[in-house]
């Protein structure tokens, strides 16, 4: 882990208590506006197989795609960036390797009754996990760790009507079923907290954290940009698996990062 690049004790604390922290102004205009073209771009190829990349579709309104970073530099950039590596390290306890790179493109469904949703105090689409407290999470030394931790990119200005991240704060560390926790949360709207951010900002989190995309009610489109990440021994999401050619052409951290190699040598925070 660096040492010189950290979270707060405020950041740090919120992770701890809530399951997830909102970090402003990652991002420069700069690298926002190459990740997004590349998004674009990679929307619009033919032929996306041909490029080892995966997507999903739900309609006309809402594109995921997957294995991004072997199709453009600003894509691999963002999965091995240097100011938030070292934050995931410090959330999962020690070194990483990279799980999943994802992104996002949507809008509102046509077939959504606007009207119906501006009623409710949120509008997720499906609450989900990663993994779950117990088995999927420890405490070391007086903080809570994750061994599958997320951060997600906002690419667009996402206010209340579009398409926010919402989560149930705190069930990150909560051994209720998780069914229980979602209905106890939608029968008090007071418990589920919708992100609005702006262009930049990264949410980083926990996937124990029950956590849901939420309805677009707005005319914007919005984008963003996933990255997971575990400890080196376990593995890669399917379809993630990184060329060997691909991983020759980069220098060894990075290497160490997209393929796992150090395995069972895991590099901890704090070694037993």
């Amino acid at each position: 882990m660096n040492a010189e690049i950290l979270l707060t004790p405020a950041q740090r604390y919120h992770l701890d208590a809530l399951g997830y922290v909102l970090l402003k102004g990652v991002l420069t205009p700069d690298e926002v506006k190459s990740i997004k073209a590349a998004l674009y771009r990679l929307k619009e190829e033919p032929d996306l197989a041909k490029h080892r990349v995966y997507t999903h579709k739900h309609g006309d309104h809402h594109q995921l795609f997957g294995h991004l970073v072997e199709y453009d530099p600003a894509l691999l950039a963002y999965a091995v960036h240097p100011k938030l590596v070292p934050l995931v390290e410090e959330l999962v306890g020690g070194a990483v390797r990279l799980e999943e790179s994802e992104a996002i493109i949507n809008r509102r469904n046509p077939e959504a009754d606007v009207a119906l949703l501006r009623q409710r105090h949120s509008t997720p689409t499906g609450f989900h996990t990663g993994t779950r407290h117990g088995w999927g999470t420890y405490f070391e030394q007086e903080r809570f760790h994750c061994i599958f931790v997320k951060t997600l990119a906002y690419l667009t200005d996402v206010g209340a009507e579009d398409g926010g991240t919402a989560v149930i704060p705190g069930s990150h560390k909560m051994s209720w079923r998780q069914q229980e926790m979602i209905d106890a949360a939608l029968s008090d709207p007071s418990l589920i907290h919708q992100v609005v951010a702006q262009a930049g900002d990264v949410l980083l989190f926990s996937e124990s954290l029950i956590h849901s995309t939420t309805e677009i009610l707005s005319d914007k489109e919005r984008a963003i940009i996933v990255s997971g990440y575990t400890p080196p021994m376990l593995r890669e999401w399917m379809g993630n698996e990184i060329s060997p050619e691909f991983l020759e052409s980069q220098p060894e951290p990075i290497r160490k990062l997209l393929s796992g190699s150090d395995s069972w040598n895991w590099r901890r925070n704090h070694p037993i």
